[in-house]
């Protein structure tokens, strides 16, 4: 299984997280609802491997919209449980054996490449585009998971605040590269410029847990969330000087787990 793809899998389950959690006034959209093991963020490419019957169901419904309609589902990170379970008996998109629980917050998938299989299954690639917060998660859709959802909002204009904070960022970051890569340049001469970009990327390419990145997404203020990730780059950087080692690749680590 390569690391790279988060293998779509069944849940039997699906509950949330967080005392926050309360219906919504303003739902504003409906959402096919894809739980991983891994936090997606705007902008960030997130390859997938699709095997699982009702996730193969949600491919065909993306490519058959009609052209011009938005070919995008809900990427959710697990709090607890797993991508993949055995599927059980009965029609409900979480029949099965298992059971997962969703945090609140999470980012759409915007379907860019779809590759069929011989057996049946999918590779496709996806981009994050746009933040949600799930009001409820409708587990009797069929044949897969599905939410009401309020959009979260974008930052728009500019912010003299997030920008000062941008620029410590990079520095902080490049700072952080060069302990972990041979070549700390490569990426660090790519790093945009744009605060919210800018944060979207350090946050989805830092070595850091999903409940780390599960904190930053939920985070709707550019300059609040670059903040936050000065105070993780400068914890994972001290951590990295005391052991003088990491051990495995950024490139791995920053991949989402999966399971075996």
């Amino acid at each position: 299984m390569h690391p790279s793809r988060p293998y779509a899998g069944t849940v039997s389950r699906a509950t949330l997280t967080g005392a926050r959690l309360v219906r919504l006034d303003h739902v504003t959209a409906r959402l096919p609802v894809f739980p991983l093991a891994t936090v997606l963020f705007p902008g960030l490419v997130l390859p997938l491997h699709i095997f699982e019957e009702r996730y193969r169901a949600l491919v065909r419904h993306l490519v058959d919209l009609p052209e011009g309609a938005p070919r995008e589902f809900g990427v959710v990170a697990i709090q607890a449980g797993w991508e993949v379970a055995p599927a059980g008996p009965g029609s409900r998109a979480t029949a099965g054996v298992g059971e997962v629980t969703l945090h609140e917050v999470g980012c759409t998938a915007e379907l860019r490449q779809v590759t069929e299989l011989a057996d049946g299954g999918f590779d496709i690639v996806t981009v994050g585009r746009r933040r949600f917060r799930i009001a409820e998660v409708d587990e009797d859709a069929a044949p897969y998971l599905t939410a009401d959802v309020e959009w979260l909002p974008d930052p728009s204009g500019p912010d003299e605040v997030a920008d000062l904070l941008a620029a410590r960022v990079i520095a902080v970051f490049r700072q952080y590269l060069g302990l972990i890569r041979p070549d700390p340049e490569e990426i660090s001469e790519q790093l945009p410029e744009d605060p919210t970009v800018l944060s979207h990327l350090v946050a989805a390419t830092a070595a850091l847990t999903v409940d780390d990145r599960q904190r930053l997404l939920a985070i709707d203020d550019t300059a609040a969330r670059l903040r936050a990730e000065l105070r993780l780059l400068n914890r994972e950087a001290a951590l990295l000087r005391q052991v003088r080692a990491v051990p495995v690749p950024l490139a791995e680590l920053a991949s989402p787990p999966t399971p075996n």
